[in-house]
């Protein structure tokens, strides 16, 4: 049954152009990042005096920034430093909102109020100026970063696991355990998570990039990535002081974000569409 499941998701995902599209992008961007001492030209924290502010060229692709470090390593080490943000911090929120999701999906009455309230409450809250005032009063560093944001994250997680729950746990499966006599911990984790988290699958591929986009500028603003460990966002923050003479340092990281954040938009569309194909004939 799971086999056939997966069969039918595949024959409907490989029909989605922009989501193999998007699927194709985020490979690259992650074999790109496991390969980074491989594809990188130079060490990216490597100083040459004596090719501070070069354009791009056939030595350096992508050009030098302040220091005459590359451009192109920069990027490319950039991209293991914001994709790893990505995976650890949407690993974070997604635990903890399928977790808090599922408590108050399952047992309902006061467990859920409570914990729906909780979630009402964290939302009151700019997340985005939540993470900054986090963020100002810890060490900054990646370890940090990732944890607060997938920590003010998983609020959407959580509403998604329990509207699924909510639906799954009346059906005819989940009642024959029960009346078989399988506990509480069982039923949810063995019979009604597995069969709940499509749309929070969909959900995590959108909150890769959704927390790239975050550590990005929370390293353009100086309380993400310090240097001189390369993150694309600290990069950009490199060229907004030279971007009249320098326009390479802003264009390059800022084309990197695009693309990325764009594949996985594209891939989690097209995941959805392939999960149930009804929301695409809706749009139309």
């Amino acid at each position: 049954m799971k086999r056939a499941l997966a069969k039918e998701f595949w024959r409907r995902f490989k029909c989605h152009r922009l989501g193999l599209t998007g699927a194709m992008v985020v490979l690259l961007l992650f074999i790109v990042s496991l390969a980074a001492p491989v594809l990188s030209p130079y060490d990216p924290s490597y100083i040459d005096i004596k090719s501070i502010l070069e354009p791009p060229s056939y030595e350096h692709p992508l050009g030098t920034d302040q220091l005459g470090r590359d451009v192109l390593s920069r990027i490319i080490w950039g991209g293991r430093i914001s994709l790893m943000v990505g995976f650890v911090a949407v690993g974070i929120a997604t635990v903890v909102g399928v977790f808090l999701g599922a408590m108050a999906g399952y047992y309902a009455g006061y467990v859920d109020t409570i914990i729906m309230r909780f979630v009402d409450i964290m939302l009151c809250f700019p997340t985005f100026f939540l993470i900054l005032a986090v963020v100002a009063l810890l060490e900054p560093s990646i370890w940090n970063i990732m944890v607060v944001i997938g920590a003010t994250g998983w609020m959407g997680m959580a509403r998604l696991i329990r509207a699924e729950i909510l639906s799954v746990k009346e059906r005819d499966y989940v009642l024959a355990a029960r009346a078989l006599g399988a506990s509480h911990a069982r039923i949810i984790w063995r019979h009604i998570i597995p069969n709940a988290m499509a749309p929070v699958l969909v959900a995590a591929t959108l909150g890769v990039a959704a927390a790239i986009l975050t550590e990005s500028a929370l390293s353009f603003l100086g309380i993400g990535v310090q240097p001189p460990t390369p993150s694309w966002g600290n990069i950009l923050t490199a060229g907004k002081d030279s971007i009249e003479v320098a326009w390479w340092l802003s264009f390059y990281p800022g084309m990197a974000i695009l693309i990325t954040v764009l594949g996985y938009n594209l891939l989690g569309e097209g995941i959805r569409d392939a999960i149930d194909p009804r929301l695409r004939e809706g749009r139309g």
